[in-house]
């Protein structure tokens, strides 16, 4: 067995340790957010907090997110209503939508870390996730729109 802190909540999966975080999320407990893209780290679909850092679950072993605090797009926010959420629907991001989650979580990540990125800091940051839509151009709106929702409620 092996002990959780998935959002908030104690959980206990019987899985091998060696298996991706992102299959215990998805087969085991039910949170279907976190999204499987390429398998190898490269996309950033599979994105998910882990003691507050950016972690692709795809490749993150279940072993290392034990005594971790972990957190998917199902936990951001009670609401739905983190700033980088708001500002995704608020500046209407997703084509397809199918790497947001893992767009937002790395976005949240990055305004954590710099509270008031340039576009070239949100280039850097955000490069590890590929939207095969294309709409960086309104992820970038987005983060910059978030950065101002973070600053008018403090």
């Amino acid at each position: 067995m092996i002990s959780l802190n998935v959002n908030n909540k104690q959980v206990q999966v019987d899985v091998d340790p060696e298996t991706p975080l992102l299959w215990v999320l998805r087969d085991h407990l039910d949170l279907m957010g976190t999204k499987y893209g390429c398998g190898v780290a490269q996309c950033g679909a599979c994105v998910v907090h882990l003691d507050g850092q950016g972690a692709r679950s795809c490749v993150t072993k279940v072993k290392r997110a034990e005594g971790k605090e972990v957190v998917t797009i199902e936990g951001l926010a009670e609401n739905h209503d983190h700033p980088v959420q708001q500002a995704w629907t608020e500046i209407d991001v997703p084509q397809c939508g199918y790497c947001h989650s893992g767009q937002i979580m790395s976005a949240a990540v990055l305004l954590r870390e710099n509270p008031n990125p340039t576009d070239a800091d949100i280039d850097i940051s955000m490069s590890g996730n590929i939207c095969r839509c294309g709409t960086y151009s309104r992820i970038r709106k987005a983060i910059h729109r978030a950065a101002e929702i973070n600053k008018s409620s403090t």
